[in-house]
């Protein structure tokens, strides 16, 4: 038998505290949608910024056809010359070869340890993966100029390990622990309908996890390797520290190179403010933001196909 206690209570709740109640959840869901779309206003806020001081120069004389297919940077001698070709492709130099180590290593970690690691060793391996994504990226920097420095020039005989290899050892190190984290959360988030369905069948582990498993995370295994290329585009420091730092259209992966972020780092603290040297960096960073929203567009037009079929 109902208690009539509890109905006269929703019953006789007070207008000021209905209102009050009204008001609180009208707070919590502003906050949440605020929440939802800050991100998208501090990206157009990021690009506003960037845009705004590299306007000036991309719209008041800049040669667009130099910019792009020069390799003659010379943006401080009498007569200036804004080429970043050399710069551009030092970029998706290291960037391709740092793929070509990091997504090997970071997805096969990923099956690894989800899928075939098991007690204290899966806890070890995954505390080892987030001590790499805490360690500075200066400190990746004086790995890359300490260690593999020499390493590069004794194996390959050559006569400076600064170069492409070097700093693409250091992205890919740098950018297998994000791999992983997502790449296992993606493999997790399969349904172990999946895997008894497989097993019921008389499928092995192996057989399980390529042909199920890989198959069914993809969109999540994808999505690992694009941050796994945002966060090495993006870098810095490391390879500031290990290309060599020289304006160069690559040939081989032992050349020394020089990516557009290290550019920007380098020389935006020397440059006067409003100058033509300071609004062309900005015009790279400009062009930064372009490459990592196409390599996000296609990431999401590949991610619309594989949906469909």
């Amino acid at each position: 038998m109902d208690d009539p206690g509890d109905n006269t209570r929703l019953v006789g709740r007070s207008p000021a505290r209905e209102r009050l109640h009204r008001a609180t959840e009208l707070v919590i869901e502003t906050v949440i949608r605020v929440c939802g779309v800050s991100a998208v206003i501090f990206v157009f806020g990021i690009f506003y910024f960037v845009f705004r001081e590299a306007a000036p120069l991309l719209f008041g004389g800049l040669d667009l056809g130099q910019l792009l297919t020069s390799s003659a940077w010379y943006p401080d001698s009498s007569n200036p010359r804004y080429g970043a070709f050399a710069l551009i492709a030092g970029t998706l130099s290291v960037t391709l070869l740092a793929m070509l180590i990091a997504v090997p290593l970071g997805l096969g970690a990923a099956v690894f340890v989800s899928e075939f690691c098991t007690g204290r060793t899966k806890e070890i391996l995954k505390i080892v993966i987030e001590l790499l994504a805490a360690i500075p990226s200066v400190v990746w920097g004086f790995i890359g100029l300490v260690i593999l420095n020499p390493v590069i020039i004794d194996l390959f005989d050559t006569p400076v390990g600064l170069n492409i290899l070097n700093g693409a050892i250091l992205l890919a190190l740098m950018s297998v622990p994000i791999m992983v984290s997502i790449g296992e959360d993606a493999l997790k988030a399969v349904p172990d309908a999946y895997r008894e369905a497989a097993e019921a069948m008389g499928a092995t582990r192996w057989q399980v996890t390529w042909r199920v498993l890989l198959p069914a995370a993809r969109n999540g295994l994808l999505a690992a390797v694009l941050l796994g290329v945002g966060r090495a585009v993006g870098e810095t420091m490391a390879v500031l520290m290990a290309t060599g730092h020289s304006v160069n259209v690559p040939d081989s992966p032992l050349d020394s190179v020089r990516t557009i972020t290290a550019t920007i780092a380098a020389e935006l603290g020397e440059t006067a403010q409003g100058s033509n040297h300071y609004r062309v960096l900005f015009v790279l960073g400009s062009l930064l933001f372009l490459i990592t929203f196409l390599v996000n567009l296609t990431a999401d037009l590949v991610i619309r196909g594989v949906k469909k079929r």
